[in-house]
């Protein structure tokens, strides 16, 4: 069975976090690329093993990604 999924990376010192948002999962790599194929490995492990209805809890259909603006006073 296949789904998608969304996923937000970004760097975090020395290496790139990876988040799924759609089930509160993520994983990290040395790169781009390792961080979204841990994170694959991770989902799917996830998908394979976790009882159904903790899957269902976690799963949201759909989740946004935006930016937004914030006013603050600096020191």
């Amino acid at each position: 069975m296949k789904s998608k999924f969304t996923a937000v990376l970004r760097r975090e010192e020395d290496l790139y976090v990876a988040f799924a948002p759609d089930l509160d999962i993520a994983s990290q790599g040395a790169t781009q690329e390792e961080a979204l194929a841990n994170l694959r490995e991770a989902v799917s492990l996830f998908l394979e093993c976790a009882p159904a209805e903790e899957v269902a809890g976690r799963w949201k259909e759909e989740a946004w990604i935006t930016q937004f603006e914030a006013e603050y006073a600096t020191a």
